[in-house]
């Protein structure tokens, strides 16, 4: 299997208090659906958590955990990061090449931060991404509602063209990985 589900910032500081991603408990079901068709189809599942070096987020932290209700096998892999792109200064890049990995599935938090920076740096690498329409979500902000700032990523990575590879935005229900 050529293919690798990214999940992106799944992280309990993420889903709770005034952080609260919309509809989080939902979207951690969908992912955790996601994820369980891509181990049944033999594809890398890679769990990416974002860390800062003081407060927040600190590495260690009970908010820098995997969200609770988040289903982690022990043949996932997890990749640490401190800035929105999950390939900036990691070693996802290392661990796709060594798993032979072609194609990229994303789903995650937060969709106009982390969720569309490693997308569009997937693209530029050379990865076809199949971002998972409603696997990924935000808190949304002063001008827009998560619903609208996810429809928004959903429409404008779907329409880049100028890298090659392109996205292609699926439901979880439609989501077929291996096929």
């Amino acid at each position: 299997m050529n293919t690798a589900l990214l999940v992106i910032d799944v992280q309990q500081g993420l889903c709770e208090g005034e952080h609260d991603a919309w509809e989080s408990a939902t979207v951690i079901a969908r992912i955790n659906t996601v994820a369980e068709k891509a181990r049944a189809a033999g594809a890398l599942v890679i769990f990416i958590q974002h860390e800062s070096t003081s407060g927040y987020l600190t590495h260690g932290s009970r908010e820098w955990q995997l969200a609770h209700g988040l289903h982690v096998a022990p043949i996932d892999v997890r990749i640490r990061k401190t800035t929105p792109d999950s390939f900036h200064r990691t070693d996802l890049e290392e661990v796709l090449k060594r798993h032979a990995v072609a194609d990229l599935v994303i789903c995650g938090m937060h969709t106009e931060f982390c969720v569309d920076t490693t997308t569009r740096w997937a693209l530029a690498l050379g990865y076809p991404v199949v971002l998972v329409a409603d696997a990924h979500t935000t808190e949304g902000n002063a001008h827009l509602s998560p619903a609208q700032v996810i429809q928004h990523h959903n429409d404008t990575l779907t329409n880049i063209t100028s890298f090659g590879p392109r996205v292609r935005a699926i439901s979880t229900e439609n989501l077929r990985i291996g096929a």
